[in-house]
């Protein structure tokens, strides 16, 4: 029985065995550019940094309520001065 793996008088597997290594190729560059496309399309920025500001912090909601007009800008710079006291950073000497 003849098959693909076969070369001219059956002696070896033949140019055949040089299509795996590429199938294996393929299939782990396939897996890459899947996980990068998918899991890391929806971090802001490279995987491995984070934000800086979180979208639920008190600064962020506090900003977009200014933004949005909830809250005048002498609001807005009362609220901001406490909540740089308390999740700000904090400035002085070691």
């Amino acid at each position: 029985m003849q098959t693909l793996a076969d070369f001219g008088d059956g002696g070896g597997p033949g140019p055949w065995i040089l299509f795996f290594p590429l199938i294996w190729v393929l299939v782990i560059g396939g897996g890459i550019a899947l996980l990068r496309r998918t899991l890391w399309r929806g971090r802001r920025g490279r995987p491995w940094e984070r934000p800086t500001v979180e979208g639920d912090s008190p600064l962020a909601v506090l900003g977009r309520r200014f933004a949005s007009g909830e809250i005048d800008e002498d609001e807005y710079w009362r609220r901001l001065s406490v909540l740089n006291e308390e999740f700000g950073h904090k400035g002085g000497t070691a």
